[in-house]
């Protein structure tokens, strides 16, 4: 028979589940982050919206988010919050853009004939916005 009760982890399983210490799990528990209850022995046991907070302070961090940030983004009742999101938004659009260009830079130094790249007059006009006023 099946247990109706709602599935429990320890810090262990969790870190290793998400591929990170068991420190960094205490320390986003500290700056109020995620909250897993305690059980009997006041042991960490998260539940299934503490690995949904988890994986979303996850993926936020890989996107380029601070904790402060973070902490804003998962407070539904923060004024900031759509703030917060459309300056992040904002970030990620001025990211994709210089990797748009360091790509078309790095594919043009693959192709070219130069043997000084930084003398070939192509190479160098995907450098004139960082040039500009020099």
């Amino acid at each position: 028979m099946k247990s109706s009760a709602p599935a429990q982890w320890t810090v262990g399983q969790v870190a290793e589940r998400f591929d990170l210490p068991t420190n960094v799990l205490r320390h986003w528990e500290s700056v109020g982050l995620i909250t897993p209850e305690r059980d009997s022995a006041d042991r960490r046991r998260y539940g299934p919206d503490d690995v949904v907070r988890i994986a979303v302070i996850q993926r936020s961090k890989a996107a380029g988010m601070s904790l402060e940030q973070i902490a804003t983004l998962l407070d539904s009742e923060s004024p900031g919050r759509h703030k917060v999101l459309e300056e992040h938004i904002a970030e990620i659009d001025r990211t994709i853009e210089e990797m748009r260009l360091s790509r078309a830079m790095t594919e043009h130094a693959l192709r070219c004939q130069a043997h000084d790249i930084a003398q070939c007059p192509r190479f160098r006009s995907h450098l004139d916005d960082l040039l500009a006023g020099f």
